[in-house]
């Protein structure tokens, strides 16, 4: 391949840093067959054309659109696969996301301005811009993992909660998720000492709304892995296998400590 058609091309990095997704990501796509670099140069540079840069621009799409990349390549694959009709179902799709992004804005609003006058809301009020059957599937798992008396404390328990008490657990969930993800990167394994701790504060954490046994602390790692919104929250295209290593480290614990 001649110097003057690579330099038509972008690097690995460049293309990463284009997308705003890491290198490891693209390495990881190419991995799985998603995305292929048009070439690997003499100096074992892979290089992306336009053509991958639409695929990537595609690949990306479907993903914010919650689709697992396992389905995307299929899609993207299939012979009859258009990419104007693609685009523009996406735009209609982000059309649509924003009305009921919209929604949960004025939802998040009227929430907080109701807890900052401490002032009580209907229970349908927090939700509102959820589409409802969004919230029956969130209703139905939840139960079938759980059970409906579970679930029903688990709701008691959070109405309960004031303000600050709320803020709390939301921070602390996110420094759990760091402290897991970065466990995860540096490598160690799901029943080290390091990864244990975080699994028995994540545990701790769960307790606040229910008390899961040994089963059900298992079950909802695997919750983690099957669900494909639950699992975007570990795992955004950027780290995969994380879901696994949660759900793994979760089933040590679950076996050692309950």
């Amino acid at each position: 391949m001649a110097r003057d058609e690579e330099t038509a091309c972008a690097n690995v990095k460049q293309l990463a840093k284009a997308a705003g997704i890491s290198v490891r990501t693209l390495h990881h796509y190419d991995a799985v067959g998603l995305l292929r670099p048009a070439h690997v140069g003499a100096n074992g540079y892979r290089y992306y054309g336009k053509e991958e840069l639409l695929r990537l621009q595609q690949i990306l799409f479907y993903r914010e659109l919650g689709m697992p990349l396992a389905e995307i390549g299929a899609v993207l694959d299939d012979p009859a696969f258009d990419l104007l009709a693609a685009l523009r179902g996406h735009r209609a799709a982000l059309q649509r996301r924003i009305a009921q992004y919209q929604g949960l804005i004025q939802t998040i609003d009227r929430t907080i301005a109701s807890l900052e006058r401490n002032e009580a809301m209907e229970d349908n009020d927090y939700y509102a811009g959820i589409a409802p059957e969004t919230r029956e599937r969130w209703e139905r798992e939840a139960e079938a993992f759980w059970g409906k008396e579970a679930v029903a404390a688990a709701r008691e328990r959070a109405r309960a909660l004031t303000k600050e008490q709320v803020g709390g657990l939301r921070r602390e969930m996110e420094e759990i998720r760091d402290a897991f993800t970065r466990l995860f990167r540096s490598g160690a394994a799901p029943g080290s000492d390091a990864v244990q701790a975080v699994t028995d504060r994540h545990y701790r954490w769960v307790s606040h709304s229910w008390t899961p046994d040994a089963a059900a602390f298992a079950g909802l790692g695997r919750f983690y892995v099957e669900n494909p919104e639950f699992r975007a929250t570990y795992d955004d295209g950027t780290l995969p296998g994380c879901p696994e290593f949660i759900a793994e480290a979760m089933a040590i614990y679950a076996e050692r400590s309950l």
